[in-house]
This record gives structure tokens, C-alpha cells and sequence, in this order.
């Protein structure tokens, strides 16, 4: 007589989330944010076109993390981050700005003080969050005064920030700084659901670091890797209950983003 299937335990409910700060729970690389930095009084920049080169830049960016992480490029720091502005600034421009102006406008890309735009939906995941006695906390690859006032400006808690780009110590996307992350949660990984924008640098690093990992897909980066995936913040607090399982965000492999 053959034997009972074996039952497989489901993932235990977490007891903490961590979730990246840009682009997914406050708006940063927008056609608005970039208008702003570049030409705050016109011409207007083309929507369309801004994003597409945002895009193409963002996957430039999730490609160099990923190398950074598994060994095969320099890990990227601030400096880098900014380098990769610049390089969005000239794919927006079409060309390539004097040295002094392209330093301008991403300093001012760094420092918004235009009205602020913001998610609805992730003010309401916090509160939900919190109702539900989570520990909650933000990573960003931003400066460390730049992720605050990113929080600030959209009247969320910029003392949820464990983690930022000039941050001494390991940082994600490395294992180290995720469990960094979680640490100052008073957590382990295994209790901890992580939420980002960027499928290999974001969700595949957390799922190696032993988290369980979402990718927030709110049409910006056109990620195409499988995996567990939300459209709104508002899917988050439901996940807690049913979290994906640690390698839920596995792949054939771990080549990573190409091209």
C-alpha cells in the first residue's frame, strides 16, 4: 500500500517587513522629479520618452548591483548611485550636458523641493502594517538626508529607515546588509517579508539572504523574471498572512539581468 503524500508546512506568518524606499513607496524616478531637476521652467520634457530612458537606466542599475553582489563587478556605493543619475540625465537629454550643469541637476535631483508627489497606497500599507503589530523598516540606496526627506515629503515616518546608500557597514543588495536590516528589527530572517522594486538586486538578493521576497510592480522597471509579485502596496499587509516561500523568488539561475 503506498504511503500518504508527505504534507509540506506551509511558510510560518511573519512578524516584519521591510520594504525599498524609491519607486516603491514613494515615487522618485518620475518624468515630474526629472523635470524639476533639469528644467524646472521648460520646455516640457515628453513623458513618454522619459520614462522609457528611466526604465532602461533602471535596468542598467538592477544589472550593476546584481555584478556588485555575486562578484563579477566593483559594488556599487553613492558614488555610483549618482553615476547612475547622471547617465539617466543624458538618456532623458539625448546628449551629454557640461560637466557643472549635469552635476546641478542631479544634486537637485537629490534635494527635491518641488510639491511633493506620493503613493497612495503606502500610507494605508503602513498603518495596516503596524495594526497588525509588525515590525516595519525602509532600505534605500539613496543618501542617507536624501531618504529622509523622500520620507518626509510624503508624510511617512522617516524614522522607519534602517538602511541607506552612505550607511557604513555592509548594505544591500549583499546578504550581510540584509540581515543587518533585519536585525535592527529584533528579527531573523526567516520572520521577515521584504518588498522592492528591482527583481534581481532587490527581490532575488533578499530571497538569497534567506527573506522572503515580493517584487512591488508598479509598471516602472518592465521586470519580466518570474516570481511573486504585487501591484499595490495594499497586497502587502495579506502576503504577512500567506507569506511566498524563502525560494519562491529562485530562477533557472543566477545569471541575472543581461544586456
Amino acid at each position: 500500500m503506498a504511503s500518504p503524500p508527505e504534507r509540506v508546512a506551509a511558510p510560518a506568518p511573519l512578524r516584519g517587513v521591510l520594504l525599498d524606499l524609491d519607486d516603491t513607496l514613494v515615487p522618485w524616478q518620475t518624468p515630474r522629479h526629472w523635470q524639476w531637476a533639469w528644467r524646472p521652467r521648460g520646455p516640457l520634457l515628453s513623458e513618454r520618452h522619459t520614462s522609457a530612458a528611466v526604465r532602461r537606466q533602471l535596468h542598467l542599475w538592477d544589472r550593476e548591483r546584481w555584478l556588485g553582489l555575486v562578484g563579477r563587478g566593483p559594488v556599487p556605493d553613492v558614488e555610483a548611485y549618482r553615476r547612475s543619475l547622471s547617465e539617466t540625465l543624458r538618456a532623458i537629454a539625448g546628449f551629454t550636458l557640461p560637466a557643472e550643469e549635469e552635476h546641478a541637476v542631479v544634486e537637485r535631483f537629490l534635494r527635491p523641493a518641488h510639491d511633493p508627489e506620493s503613493f497612495a497606497d503606502a500610507a494605508p500599507a503602513l498603518r495596516a502594517l503596524r495594526e497588525r503589530g509588525l515590525q516595519v523598516g525602509v532600505l534605500s540606496d539613496l543618501p542617507l538626508e536624501t531618504a529622509r526627506l523622500a520620507l518626509r515629503r510624503s508624510g511617512l515616518d522617516e524614522g522607519l529607515l534602517v538602511s541607506a546608500g552612505d550607511a557604513r557597514g555592509p548594505r544591500p543588495p549583499a546578504a550581510a546588509g540584509f540581515r543587518a536590516a533585519v536585525t535592527s528589527l529584533g528579527l531573523g530572517v526567516r520572520e521577515v517579508l521584504y518588498a522592492g522594486d528591482l527583481f534581481w538586486s532587490d527581490v532575488r538578493a533578499a530571497g538569497r539572504a534567506g527573506l522572503a521576497a515580493v517584487l512591488v510592480d508598479r509598471g516602472v522597471t518592465g521586470v519580466r523574471a518570474q516570481g511573486p509579485r504585487v501591484r499595490t502596496l495594499a497586497e502587502i499587509p495579506a502576503l504577512v498572512e500567506r507569506p511566498p516561500g524563502v525560494d519562491a523568488t529562485a530562477t533557472s539561475s543566477d545569471e541575472g539581468p543581461v544586456g
